[in-house]
């Protein structure tokens, strides 16, 4: 199947890395289009009509639209990943699946609501009591991927899955935001393999200076 990809969304969302990260890992060719942010263009009739959430990141191949990150990590790595970011084997993949959508459910919300409440809010309206219980959420759910990472290289295994950028595209944002981190050696040490990855430096090591202290952008 030969693709003809569009991505829609700002380079600096993070739900718009995964989709832009799992493009480049797995070499695709594709048409990027900024949209969000101070690009704007979310409420355009056109947009709404492929995505009617008015959210990013949105993605096309030829007359297929796909909106929602892990969906569409899920689309491009099961059409075009065979084997590398799309395990064969159910029960290879299932692992996979349950990381991501614990992505989905325990970790994001945790580790979104940090960069919110301490990055994105303005320093005067900050509210400490919920960026310690943000951080501590986030924690907790970083010391069970910590020890599923003490027995493996990658989330869900031993080579790189759709998980692992699922869960992954938090890890830049996490080392660089203004906060103290335990220690979590099997975290770290993932991160520096990410960190290997072109196609990891090239989606996901994206200044956010544009979002500091913005609620609305």
């Amino acid at each position: 199947m030969s693709p003809n990809l569009t991505l829609w969304g700002r380079a600096n969302s993070a739900n718009v890395q995964k989709t832009l990260w799992a493009l480049e890992e797995l070499g695709l060719p594709y048409t990027h289009k900024l949209v969000g942010g101070a690009h704007g263009g979310l409420d355009e009739p056109d947009y709404r009509a492929m995505n009617p959430n008015g959210l990013v990141p949105t993605l096309q191949d030829g007359e297929l639209t796909v909106w929602e990150s892990h969906a569409t990590l899920r689309y491009l790595a099961a059409s075009y990943g065979e084997n590398t970011l799309w395990p064969s084997d159910p029960r290879e993949r299932a692992m996979v699946d349950q990381w991501t959508d614990w992505t989905a459910t325990t970790f994001q919300p945790g580790w979104i609501a940090v960069f919110w409440l301490l990055v994105r809010t303005p320093p005067e309206q900050r509210d400490d009591k919920a960026i310690a219980a943000a951080l501590a959420k986030t924690v907790a759910a970083l010391r069970i991927l910590d020890a599923n990472l003490a027995e493996r290289d990658y989330v869900a295994g031993d080579r790189l899955s759709y998980a692992d950028i699922a869960t992954g595209v938090a890890l830049y944002r996490w080392f660089t935001m203004d906060i103290d981190r335990p220690a979590m050696p099997g975290v770290e040490n993932w991160y520096r393999r990410l960190q290997e990855r072109p196609a990891f430096r090239k989606a996901v090591m994206v200044s956010y200076d544009e979002l500091v202290a913005r609620l609305a952008f």
